[in-house]
């Protein structure tokens, strides 16, 4: 019965800083789309495009970058969202050791 706590307890820990680094990682992800789509809201008011290309900046078509915008938002939706589905999943199994552990110390 000890050794179950344990294991229990370990496995508690490690998802709970997996939890952690998820939820790092998808704050990261929501501040890269929040950038992304100020992006795409300032490119609409703008008459000319320049992009950073190493220490140098260069015109480019409006609908380019734009075309890049949407495609790097996509991305960063399904990111976020496979990031919050792997949450929900590691958060239900916290859950069921927390219950699992209160019941074995009561």
């Amino acid at each position: 019965m000890t050794e179950n706590k344990n294991e229990d307890l370990q496995e508690m820990q490690m998802l709970d800083q997996s939890l952690h680094n998820l939820l790092l990682q998808k704050q990261a992800f929501q501040m890269e789309l929040s950038e992304t789509k100020s992006g795409l809201v300032e490119i609409e008011k703008s008459g000319e495009i320049f992009k950073l290309v190493g220490e140098l900046m260069i015109k480019v078509g409006k609908e380019k970058v734009k075309e890049e915008l949407l495609s790097k938002e996509k991305v960063l939706n399904m990111r976020v969202k496979s990031i919050e589905k792997q949450e929900d999943s590691i958060a239900k199994r916290l859950e069921e050791l927390r219950n699992k552990f209160s019941k074995l110390t009561k």
